[in-house]
């Protein structure tokens, strides 16, 4: 075998070695919406077991819209992650995010936002509060 055919075999290897795991982790794409007073939602994610990741846009009525991406880790009932959005004002923000399954429908938490090593998050010894959400999500067909 020569140099570069010993090189494209390698790499055929390689490129189906990874992929092959992504096989193993199917997600499933879900759109959500959530309507408060007068504001709107969407979240649009993809999602399997353990993880999720996919946008989420906040419109504020009269005012503009937050919108960027969500990714995070899924546990029992709750996912975790968080919200990296420009503002309406233009300016990039990022904010922990927190939601709860529940009669089939994602219940937006509210806590305590601090931060670690720069990155915000939830203060762990506050638990995260979903009775009085703003937003529950329930799944657009």
């Amino acid at each position: 075998m020569t140099k570069n055919s010993l090189f494209l075999v390698s790499m055929v290897i390689l490129f189906f070695s990874c992929n092959s795991k992504e096989d193993k982790e199917k997600y499933n794409h879900v759109t959500y919406r959530a309507i408060h007073n007068k504001d709107t939602a969407i979240l649009s994610i993809h999602i399997n077991d353990k993880k999720f990741y996919g946008s989420y846009e906040i419109s504020h009525y009269k005012i503009g819209k937050d919108s960027g991406n969500v990714r995070g880790n899924i546990k029992g009932d709750t996912l975790r992650g968080d919200f990296h959005y420009i503002t309406f004002g233009g300016g990039w923000k990022r904010i922990p995010l927190a939601l709860l399954k529940k009669d089939k429908k994602l219940v937006l938490g509210n806590g305590v936002i601090g931060s670690y090593m720069n990155l915000p998050l939830f203060v762990p010894e506050i638990p995260i509060e979903y009775d009085n959400s703003g937003f529950v999500f329930e799944k657009i067909k």
